[in-house]
């Protein structure tokens, strides 16, 4: 086992443990702290990897952007940051959801790749023409099925975000 080994590992735990964090805590600005965290893990992971640009895109746009702009929305607009009784649900079918897909992605993973390793030196360490050229060139399915989900994950927000609490619509006043 070498050094890469052991970072990869620590900073892969790193991030599962701040992920779990972040789901698992009631306070949206504590998760969204936890979510800086966590892309903190995967920036190092990355950075371990030899993927240099992806680990800076991780911390400047994902850290610096969008936990900053979840952290500013929060506090500016005054919403409530407490535990709230009447947003609770049942979180069983979120954790057999959440199961169900860590066995898919698992499957998935082995099926591709197996349990053989791979040498990072064939690699071009991050480049990001290397790393565009991959993904248009082979991972272009993928990447537009992200891309959709990505817009499902904004389209199911918008609507949460105009329901009230009773699950009525919420209307401005004329």
């Amino acid at each position: 086992m070498t050094l890469a080994d052991v970072l990869l590992a620590a900073f892969g735990l790193l991030a599962l443990g701040a992920a779990l964090a972040v789901v698992t805590t009631r306070r949206i600005v504590r998760a969204g702290l936890w979510l800086a965290v966590a892309f903190a893990g995967i920036a190092g992971a990355s950075l371990v990897l030899t993927a240099e640009f992806l680990a800076w895109v991780l911390v400047l746009i994902y850290v610096g952007a969008i936990v900053v702009l979840l952290l500013f929305a929060t506090m500016l607009t005054r919403a409530p940051t407490d535990p709230s009784t009447e947003l609770d649900r049942a979180r069983w079918p979120g954790a057999i959801a959440a199961g169900a897909a860590a066995l898919v992605l698992g499957t998935v993973l082995v099926a591709a790749f197996g349990w053989r390793r791979v040498d990072l030196a064939d690699r071009a360490s991050g480049d990001a023409a290397a790393m565009g050229e991959e993904i248009f060139a082979n991972w272009v399915l993928p990447f537009e099925v992200l891309s959709l989900l990505l817009l499902a994950a904004l389209v199911g927000a918008i609507v949460v975000s105009t329901r009230g609490p009773g699950n009525e619509r919420v209307t401005e006043p004329s």
